[in-house]
């Protein structure tokens, strides 16, 4: 384990285990207070261990710093599962956590899941049983939009159930695309995991660059838990591409393509992708060929929102270490369950609301402030203020460029 990670696994448990028990109107708990959960669900282990550490950090910290505060007799505590399997997220383990948060009567909401096809098998389950849920990072266009939205709805169509305080693939592929445009690039080769997240950002990705006037050569699909990619990179090498656009994650292979791009020529050229390439992962497997990688993050960088500073200082101290990408979502996403639930309560008449309240707070809210600005939501659960980030790895260090606000 890398030093940064081990440091982050110790806060997290110092944390779990501040969050395992309750917190009243005052600094100590109530043995007598209403337990209220907040169930937690990310990656925690594996290749997805930096990205889901640092999300979950976030998360735990908004629950901690809000104990003291919440309402007189309730006392919060999260509820943290990891769905990675075999060091990889699994949609499998995340419905599993899912029903375990459904079967516990006092988890009022769920913050998660970190990727988009965990979320797919998630969101069934939450809305059958009316659990709410906010993700700070899963950006596949089809968890709120369109019939794919409407089929994960199905058991209760009436209501959404599924919030995101992060934006959309199709903004995060437009905006990879112009960037490619912007740096002179005109000929891509695409390659992608055939994932929920990975499949939707390439398809986006290649749509809008092929409208600004470039050309794709080629649109490949890797398999799962493919190791080497000589092949289709000597495919991609004889196509002369300008650059190689990768749709998926790091865990899904992104650090190695990086990689063995040099070995089939193709090192000079740029490596582009979207937030799932943005982690400790990637750099440690691309090691010194992960220069010339450009991303997006469908997040505000947080060092530099001046309303995140103090955020970032707590989060420092809990931590020692540096705030992931989507840290300072979480603690949003953690923030924005944490209100609805106090309003609920209050509108309930001091008594522990129950999830169909919760969910009913959840969606009205408005203006909540927060590190990455006000939270508000439309009626799909989209947040109507998304931003997105752009970086350059150079010398082994990912690199701001620059910030993009996508009112909607």
């Amino acid at each position: 384990m890398r030093p940064f990670l081990r440091y982050a696994a110790v806060g997290l448990i110092a944390l779990l285990a501040a969050c395992s028990g309750g917190g009243s109107g005052s600094s100590s708990p109530s043995p007598a207070g209403t337990i209220v959960k907040i169930g937690i669900d990310l990656p925690l282990s594996g290749a997805d261990t930096f990205a889901g550490q640092t999300t979950a950090n976030g998360a735990l910290l908004a629950i901690d710093q809000a104990k003291p505060k919440a309402p007189a007799g309730l006392n919060l505590a999260a509820f943290v599962l990891d769905d990675a399997v075999q060091g990889v997220h699994s949609a499998q383990q995340g419905a599993a956590n899912t029903r375990t948060f459904i079967a516990d009567p006092s988890v009022l909401g769920m913050i998660g899941p970190y990727n988009s096809d965990v979320a797919a098998a998630e969101i069934p389950l939450t809305n059958a049983a009316g659990l709410v849920q906010v993700s700070a990072s899963t950006v596949s266009d089809g968890l709120t939009l369109g019939a794919d939205a409407a089929q994960l709805r199905r058991a209760n169509p009436s209501i959404n159930n599924f919030f995101r305080v992060c934006t959309t693939d199709s903004r995060q592929g437009s905006a990879g695309a112009q960037f490619a445009r912007k740096l002179g690039l005109k000929r891509v080769y695409i390659i992608d995991d055939n994932e929920t997240y990975g499949l939707d950002l390439a398809n986006l990705f290649e749509a809008d660059f092929k409208m600004l006037g470039g050309t794709v050569l080629g649109h490949d699909h890797v398999t799962k838990d493919q190791q080497d990619f000589k092949a289709l990179l000597t495919k991609a090498a004889a196509a002369k591409p300008d650059a190689i656009f990768f749709g998926g994650t790091s865990s899904t292979g992104g650090g190695l393509i990086r990689k063995q791009m040099f070995d089939a020529g193709l090192g000079a050229l740029p490596f582009i992708g979207g937030d799932g390439i943005a982690d400790q992962q990637f750099i440690a497997v691309a090691g010194k060929r992960a220069d010339g990688t450009y991303y997006t993050v469908a997040a505000p960088n947080a060092l530099k929102l001046p309303a995140a500073q103090q955020f970032v200082k707590d989060y420092q101290n809990r931590f020692h270490s540096s705030v992931g990408p989507y840290s300072a979502n979480a603690y949003a996403a953690a923030q924005v369950l944490i209100a609805a639930i106090e309003r609920a309560v209050r509108k309930n008449g001091g008594k522990s609301p129950n999830r169909a309240q919760v969910l009913q707070a959840v969606a009205q809210t408005s203006n909540l402030p927060t590190p990455i600005g006000p939270i508000s939501f439309d009626k799909r659960g989209d947040v109507t203020n998304p931003v997105l980030s752009l970086y350059e790895i150079r010398d082994g260090k990912p690199n701001f460029i620059t910030q993009l606000n996508l009112k909607i």
